[in-house]
């Protein structure tokens, strides 16, 4: 049974049944936030089209620039806004319902602050019959986006729900089925005519995948999966189970919801693990854990590369056999734990699921104060700029850069000179970071990871087709060295 719930007000239901979803409707109609209960979580929603309610809900969910999903009714309503082809269609269309980034191409425009700087839209239809009631009575779409504080797990329990969420929405669209285990929207892209999932979760996770050929007799294996956007991965009967997106385990919540997945899962599946696999890196939280639980059980504990594992996925996911000779793997990615304890990211990987040779890398920057590097992306920048040489005048100059005035470029110097807090990286998102902050993009800050990225390729997706390259300098030792100094000049003498 439906109804709507004053939040704030001794949460009492002012309007049950048919009644709730159009009195529901009015409240978004009228410019309000409300919370609508979904399948795995509650949503916050609000109208797309209005401009100063895309705001308010922004700044009460303190989610500064990430873009917010969008529901529609129908694909009409969806090809207003957006390009839509046949493959993105059946994505949309399909019993998952994830939500399908999609070029914003349409005739007609949403206000900017849904989704700052991209040249994407997500959109999905309605997922579970409430959300069927109350889009029917929109012929725009709605901003669906999960139920939350920014960075905390979505809501679940309905007097969490109250409690939490009544200093964002006023009311609550809900439903007296409880909500037995929290999992957000899943999240998928169609690139090369191909549908890849990007986030895993309602509507695909649990469901097993068939490893290819080779893996039918491995024996059962639990994977924790990295830090960041964290799964875990139980391997039994030649098929790999894997979680749904959990989030960033840095959230003592999301921690305590991994946790309780994990048990969850082994106990679904009947899972004995006969071996535990953690990502290499000393500190992920996941690692951690993963450990822990191999001493307690005495089992083996397999440590395992972060870029080649992303090599093997991607053998995984294109069906190549286990025991298939080596691929030439390229893996341009953020940050992950090298052999050699350094921070590696761009990484060129003679490799098959067992091991892995590394052939080449980008050229190692520093990135002067380590975390601080990531979420300010002139830090990036001015260390790039300064490893390339890419001005014949002394490194003062690099200030006349508009990202660069005012900051510490003298301590930056010291620290890297002198190896404090400055580590080496060979990071392809590092790279991105400082190439966005040479053209202005969030130079100062990222709101969210990836930001810098993304806001860069909706620029490269604006610009006429390019048929010049810039060129990137090859060294000739054992281990190459892909150095990016030949491109940064470049980039200087088109800038």
């Amino acid at each position: 049974t439906a109804s709507v719930v004053a939040l704030g007000q001794a949460e009492a239901p002012c309007a049950g049944g048919a009644d709730a979803v159009e009195i529901a409707a009015r409240l978004i109609a009228r410019g309000d936030i409300i919370a609508v209960k979904g399948l795995g979580g509650y949503h916050l929603a609000c109208d797309a089209t209005n401009l100063a309610a895309v705001s308010r809900l922004r700044r009460l969910k303190r989610r500064d620039a990430k873009p917010f999903a969008l529901m529609a009714r129908d694909l009409g309503v969806i090809r207003r806004y957006c390009a839509i082809d046949a493959v993105e269609e059946r994505a949309l269309e399909s019993v998952e319902a994830p939500i399908v980034l999609l070029r914003a191409a349409g005739a007609e425009r949403l206000p900017e602050a849904v989704a700052p700087g991209l040249a994407t839209l997500g959109f999905m239809l309605p997922t579970t019959p409430l959300h069927l009631l109350l889009m029917d009575q929109f012929e725009q779409p709605l901003v669906m986006t999960s139920g939350n504080i920014s960075d905390e797990p979505a809501v679940v329990d309905d007097a969490e729900a109250y409690r939490q969420l009544a200093e964002i929405a006023a009311f609550a669209l809900t439903h007296n089925r409880a909500i037995a285990n929290r999992v957000d929207d899943s999240v998928v892209r169609v690139m090369a005519g191909r549908s890849r999932v990007l986030r895993r979760a309602r509507g695909y996770a649990p469901a097993p995948l068939r490893l290819p050929s080779g893996f039918e007799k491995a024996p059962d294996l639990l994977a924790m999966g990295g830090e960041l956007k964290a799964t875990f991965c139980l391997v039994k009967d030649g098929q790999a189970i894997l979680s749904q997106h959990q989030g960033d385990l840095e959230n003592a919540a999301t921690l305590d919801d991994y946790k309780k997945n994990l048990a969850l899962f082994r106990s679904l599946f009947d899972h004995a693990p006969t071996a535990i696999a953690v990502d290499r890196h000393p500190e992920y939280l996941s690692s951690k854990l993963g450990r822990a639980e191999a001493g307690t059980r005495a089992l083996p504990l397999i440590d395992v590369q972060h870029h080649h594992a992303h090599v093997a996925a991607c053998l995984a996911e294109n069906g190549r056999p286990l025991h298939a000779p080596p691929v030439l793997g390229i893996v341009l990615d953020g940050l992950g734990f090298g052999d050699d304890g350094t921070i590696w990211g761009g990484e060129f990987l003679l490799a098959d699921y067992l091991g892995y040779k590394r052939l080449a890398r980008l050229k190692p920057v520093a990135m002067p104060g380590g975390a601080q590097a990531v979420r300010e992306p002139w830090r990036n920048l001015y260390a790039h700029l300064r490893a390339a040489d890419a001005f014949d005048a002394t490194p003062s100059t690099f200030g006349d850069w508009s990202a660069l005035e005012g900051k510490p470029l003298a301590t930056i110097d010291r620290m890297i000179a002198q190896g404090l807090n400055s580590p080496l990286a060979s990071s392809c998102g590092r790279l991105f970071d400082a190439v966005a902050a040479a053209l202005g993009v969030c130079a100062d800050r990222q709101a969210y990871e990836g930001e810098a990225g993304a806001r860069l390729e909706a620029l490269a997706a604006a610009a006429p087709n390019a048929t010049r390259g810039y060129a990137l300098r090859i060294s000739e030792s054992e281990l190459i060295d892909v150095d990016a100094a030949p491109m940064w000049r470049a980039i200087l003498d088109d800038l």
